[in-house]
């Protein structure tokens, strides 16, 4: 709804520039304001919480309008901002992940074995293309299909594993997702949930989610994994959390952050089910919990066998 900037960038600079922010702001009718103090800023949020707030024109601009628009705004709990962050059809994703100018393709974390095909569709709940990238450097086909597609309609693709995608707000109004989350944990489908979706699956296996007093955002957050004690650095942006008493039997915690005891991961056991709260696929980095993509793709190996697979393609 609105950028706030300490200081707003005059000249694009980036080699894949298309337009200054200005114009991209215009051109997707949002408002932007710079000259804020964004560390005082920062640290009355992390005083005080997150705050409703208005960004205001000087035509307009008085104490108390200000006030009244701040205090109307009905906050992000209970808001279903997932189903139109998503895509309205399927489409078939096929870039890997690129580097420098000339975009070539990465080198892949994981080896695929010769002949290995597995089709992985994505619930695209406001997704971010790396996931996708990550995914095909693995050595997957990827489809990727609308936030409220009937799981049925999914499968029907020839579907070997599904990954519940990232995407904004409360995952409690979630219905559907929630809905497909609980039909994937039934059937022992492979599954990765990612941010958002990390929390649909907690909720669909009967978890409980609260809103944070300011959420987790940008890089450098540690995790600890709870089976290893290996601490490892993230990527975060939520504002949500699942409560981590609230797990039933089953269903177990995999990862906590270190920052404030939040559950970060669960895994639901002797299913081919797992999660991870922060962002893997985060770029540049950090690139510690990468790992959880090619962890994915044995998982569903392990789960059809190479057998059924090279039946199905054929």
């Amino acid at each position: 709804a609105g950028l706030i900037l300490r200081e707003a960038p005059r000249n694009p600079s980036n080699w894949r520039s298309q337009s200054p922010l200005g114009a991209y702001l215009a051109d997707n009718n949002t408002v932007g304001i710079g000259g804020i103090d964004t560390r005082a800023l920062t640290i009355l949020l992390r005083e005080k919480g997150a705050q409703s707030g208005c960004i205001l024109a000087e035509d307009e601009l008085n104490s108390e309008n200000a006030l009244a628009k701040a205090r109307a705004f009905p906050g992000l709990q209970g808001a279903d901002l997932a189903a139109d962050a998503g895509t309205a059809s399927s489409y078939e994703w096929t870039l890997p992940r690129w580097h420098g100018p000339n975009k070539s393709p990465a080198i892949g974390d994981f080896k695929p074995e010769s002949g290995q095909d597995f089709h992985i569709a994505v619930y695209d709940y406001g997704i971010k293309t790396n996931i996708l990238r990550r995914l095909v450097d693995c050595g997957a086909r990827v489809t990727v299909v609308p936030p409220r597609q009937p799981l049925n309609e999914t499968l029907a693709l020839g579907i070997d594993g599904v990954v519940l995608g990232n995407g904004p707000g409360d995952p409690g109004p979630c219905d559907y997702a929630i809905e497909t989350a609980r039909e994937l944990i039934a059937r022992g489908v492979p599954t990765l949930g990612v941010c958002l979706g990390h929390q649909v699956l907690a909720l669909a296996a009967g978890a409980t989610s609260h809103k944070m007093k300011f959420g987790h955002h940008g890089a450098n957050h540690p995790v600890v994994e709870i089976a290893t004690g290996q601490v490892m650095i993230t990527s975060q942006n939520h504002g949500f959390a699942i409560d981590e008493a609230s797990l039933p039997a089953g269903v177990i915690a995999t990862h906590r952050s270190l920052f404030d005891g939040t559950l970060q991961g669960i895994e639901i056991v002797n299913k081919p089910i797992f999660t991870f709260q922060g962002h893997p696929e985060a770029s540049p980095g950090p690139h510690d919990i990468s790992s959880i993509f090619p962890r994915f793709i044995r998982a569903i190996k392990d789960h059809i066998g190479p057998h059924l697979n090279a039946g199905k393609n054929q």
